[in-house]
């Protein structure tokens, strides 16, 4: 069980977006992702609870945790209506930034830092020359772990899509097997989500392996 009381409610938190968004479009794509992801993450826990598995977790900061994880994105938009997407995987750490100058706990703004992938390593920082601070990025808790799972099923690109479990095993293997592997140890933890309910219930495509 957490220790942060009160968490921030879906109201406080959309509330956040709203102030720190550019535009409605931006809050739109952000947001909306940001719900979505819960909704994966509700599912999951709905499904293990249901074969009498019910995953050892905090439900409510695990809902706070999908809900801020991706705030980050807002302070990548440029000021003449740009997207510095090679910034992007900053959008982790700017996103903690963010929570912890509005004074929100550690334990909340490590959604934002340590969801990225399915966790960075110095050694992925380094070797890849990431513009990170060299440390580890990675989900330690089993909230921080749901929340990184759960994001890796949709995109909100500006296509906005789901991704089947294959689908996101080939992309990650492109930076090699430990990476996919890792993920397969999610998906032994968690189970596979109802992509094709999500993606129907959205109107959102779904992208399968190749």
């Amino acid at each position: 069980m957490t220790d942060l009381t009160p968490l921030p409610t879906p109201e406080d938190i959309r509330r956040l977006h709203e102030r720190y968004a550019p535009s409605p479009q931006a809050f739109e794509s952000v947001h909306g992702h940001c719900v979505i992801v819960w909704r994966i993450a509700e599912q999951l826990l709905d499904a293990l609870a249901a074969r009498g598995t019910p995953a050892a977790v905090d439900r409510d900061l695990v809902r706070a945790g999908c809900l801020v994880h991706d705030i980050g994105v807002y302070r990548l938009h440029t000021a003449d209506g740009g997207f510095d997407r090679a910034g992007y995987i900053r959008h982790g750490l700017l996103g903690h930034e963010i929570l912890a100058a509005e004074g929100l706990p550690e334990a909340l703004c490590r959604f934002c830092s340590h969801h990225t992938g399915v966790g960075l390593t110095k050694d992925d920082v380094t070797r890849q020359n990431l513009p990170l601070p060299p440390a580890d990025y990675l989900a330690e808790s089993p909230e921080e772990q749901l929340v990184m799972y759960a994001d890796k099923f949709h995109s909100k690109s500006s296509s906005p899509k789901f991704l089947t479990p294959a689908a996101y095993t080939t992309a990650v293997r492109r930076f090699g097997d430990a990476k996919a592997d890792a993920f397969t140890d999610l998906r032994r933890i968690f189970g596979d989500p109802d992509v094709q309910a999500l993606s129907t219930a959205h109107g959102h495509r779904l992208v399968d392996a190749p």
